[in-house]
């Protein structure tokens, strides 16, 4: 364990939070400053920025890796996973650096965990009766939802958000071979294979000008669609 890490105490002794971020220094901070009750259980995986997002992470009292070059969100999980249980995490939640996520969410997964017993926790912004989601992103959102139900067998509501709570077995269980977005189904393809319990709680998504800006194009949603059938056929 690198020297000054330490887990944080309290109700969530135990849990290391994952942030998988690339050339986010315009929100990285923000995002930082939420998780801040987290800290210093708070992993940043750099996936190879061009910008100062690694440096603002560490000003902002997050644990820092960095990938020379960008390998894609689903590589940077995997990384900062893999790290978090080499320094003993109990419960790891994976949570996106660009400022969408409902902090205030990763204590109700904690707690439906604690009553459930579930593997997985995955948050779902369907439960929460959200509605202002853009229609490319809809659009994209509900061929993935019918593709991985299709493939998977399981009864999910939001195939795509990236706020997840694992427990330390299921974290070492599964592992995300797709670099790319499509590591999102890829997860629940693992959740299924490995026949890991899960269970979904109501969560919120705020998708602001940075957001939807950086990553809500025509482009990214066909491309993400690709990933998603391409990692289907290559298990």
């Amino acid at each position: 364990m690198p020297v000054g890490v330490r887990f944080v105490t309290g109700g969530t002794s135990g849990l290391w939070v994952i942030v998988p971020a690339y050339n986010e220094e315009s929100a990285i901070g923000g995002t930082l400053a939420g998780l801040r009750p987290y800290m210093p259980n708070v992993l940043v995986v750099d996936d190879g920025s061009s910008d100062r997002t690694g440096r603002i992470a560490r000003r902002r009292g997050a644990i820092v890796l960095r990938h020379v070059a960008n390998l894609g969100q689903g590589a940077a999980l995997q990384t900062g996973i893999d790290a978090a249980l080499a320094w003993g995490a109990r419960m790891v939640c994976t949570f996106d650096a660009d400022g969408q996520h409902d902090v205030g969410a990763i204590a109700r997964m904690v707690d439906m965990q604690r009553q459930s017993g579930a593997d997985v926790v995955l948050a779902s912004r369907f439960l929460s009766g959200q509605a202002r989601i853009p229609p490319v992103r809809r659009f994209v959102l509900g061929l993935a939802l019918k593709f991985t139900r299709m493939q998977t067998r399981l009864s999910v509501t939001d195939t795509h958000n990236g706020l997840r709570l694992l427990t330390r077995e299921a974290a070492k269980r599964i592992r995300i071979r797709q670099n790319g977005m499509a590591h999102a189904s890829e997860l629940l393809s693992e959740i299924a294979a490995k026949r890991l319990s899960y269970v979904e709680v109501p969560s919120t998504v705020t998708y602001t000008r940075y957001s939807l800006r950086k990553g809500q194009s025509v482009f990214d949603s066909v491309k993400i669609l690709f990933d998603i059938v391409y990692a289907a056929w290559s298990r």
